[in-house]
């Protein structure tokens, strides 16, 4: 880290790990936004980011199931709820950070403290797979698994003390990831489904929310 980095504010995660007793999934971010950016304090808290509207359209159908349109937020009780009995946990692959230009953007985050990813996963002895939502989040675990990247969409398979898991790389759920609300949640729909979390594989979105 340079001396300007090294003078900087180090941010410490907000948040402890979102970690449910029989999790079968561990999603990782890279970081929260900054406070000024939260309509709720929990992950995913910026009003405009799209990964509630992907759960919603995923399991309900619905990109506002967990959205409280009026308020401008989300529906933190039905989420923690539902990732719950669904068995998702969640953290991010970064515990501090330094925001290099003071912005969002994962490419201007300097990771200060990797978040320990294996002490994690041994907090979650049920977890078969781990899903990365962005381009930082998938290099921190790949640099600490040593194991390659797969590409956007799909997975690649590893082991963790005597565990076969899998690692998904999903798309961005920021809007300044060229995708549409629906493509993104098809790829996650497929996730949720070989994992056993969909009860069926729903068809295809195009981008105008009309199914194929």
């Amino acid at each position: 880290m340079d001396k300007e980095i090294q003078s900087a504010d180090v941010e410490q995660h907000p948040l402890k790990p979102f970690t449910p007793q029989h999790a079968r999934l561990l999603m990782l971010g890279s970081f929260p936004p900054a406070r000024s950016r939260w309509s709720m304090d929990f992950f995913y808290p910026n009003y405009i980011n799209d990964m509630w509207r992907v759960y919603g359209l995923c399991f309900f159908g619905d990109k506002d199931y967990f959205v409280d349109v009026e308020r401008k937020t989300f529906r933190k009780d039905l989420i923690e709820e539902f990732l719950t009995e669904k068995g998702v946990a969640l953290y991010d692959t970064a515990s501090a950070v330094v925001r290099t230009k003071g912005t969002a953007s994962d490419k201007d985050l300097e990771v200060v403290t990797p978040t320990d990813i294996k002490a994690l996963l041994r907090q979650l002895p049920e977890c078969r797979a781990v899903v990365v939502t962005g381009q930082k989040a998938a290099d921190v675990f790949a640099a600490q698994f040593q194991i390659v990247q797969p590409k956007v969409g799909s997975f690649t398979e590893f082991n963790f003390e005597g565990r076969q898991l899998r690692l998904y790389r999903m798309p961005s759920s920021s809007r300044a990831y060229p995708m549409k609300l629906e493509r993104k949640a098809d790829r996650y729909q497929r996730m949720f489904h070989d994992l056993g979390m969909c009860w069926k594989s729903r068809a295809s979105l195009t981008p105008e929310g009309k199914r194929r």
